[in-house]
């Protein structure tokens, strides 16, 4: 199995490197490689990719400091959250996306998050992490229909970890009932990927298998 995680310098991303070193080989790419806001980075990361790959991770994200009302909207804030969490990795995509083998089942995942759900959208607030990662589901979707006519086995789906105890969490984790270290997340994330068949491509899942609606 030859696998690629973008990110690899996150918590989740790095927990997901040593996963895949066990199961063969793995490339982790960190921003020293890879800049989600630079697209030539971006090609050059994959040109040096010179074999067919099964698995790609998109384990990246930025939060910040989310606004809690309309009022605390800004634009700068609102175009980075953009550029990292949905733009940077639809790039990853373009690049990559043609990298996987075609001969059988494969993987393309990015790591989403539930409140990028709009049908779960029940308190507001966090206006440009949610709209980022609802524009992120969205290019999920749509690049998966597309790659599924030229790699009918592939799998492509955007995937909540939960919370997990990492820098981007800290400052949110009061009163979360499941904490997960990033071994632990990243262990059921590979779970869920084990599980998916091309029929679930496109899809928006749980760290524990559940489909969430977009």
């Amino acid at each position: 199995m030859r696998a690629v995680v973008v990110g690899a310098s996150g918590g989740i991303g790095g927990a997901l490197v040593e996963a895949l070193a066990l199961r063969g080989e793995v490339t982790g790419l960190t921003r020293a490689d890879l800049d989600l806001t630079d697209p030539a980075s971006i090609t050059s990361a994959a040109a040096r990719i010179d074999r067919p790959l099964d698995l790609v991770i998109v384990a990246t994200g930025s939060l910040g400091a989310p606004e809690k009302a309309l009022r605390d909207l800004d634009a700068t804030r609102l175009a980075d959250q953009f550029a990292v969490n949905a733009i940077g990795p639809a790039l990853v995509a373009q690049a990559f996306l043609p990298k996987l083998r075609t001969d059988r089942r494969t993987g393309f995942a990015v790591l989403s998050a539930r409140v990028g759900s709009i049908a779960d959208n029940r308190l507001g607030g966090w206006h440009a992490y949610r709209a980022s990662k609802a524009a992120l589901n969205q290019l999920v979707r749509t690049m998966a229909i597309e790659h599924a006519r030229r790699c009918p086995l592939g799998v492509c789906v955007a995937l909540h970890p939960g919370t997990v105890d990492t820098g981007l969490s800290a400052p949110f984790q009061r009163g979360v009932r499941e904490l997960f270290t990033p071994a632990v997340a990243a262990g059921h994330l590979l779970t869920v990927l084990d599980g998916l068949q091309p029929a679930d491509t496109g899809g928006f899942f749980a760290w524990d298998g559940s489909a969430i609606a977009f």
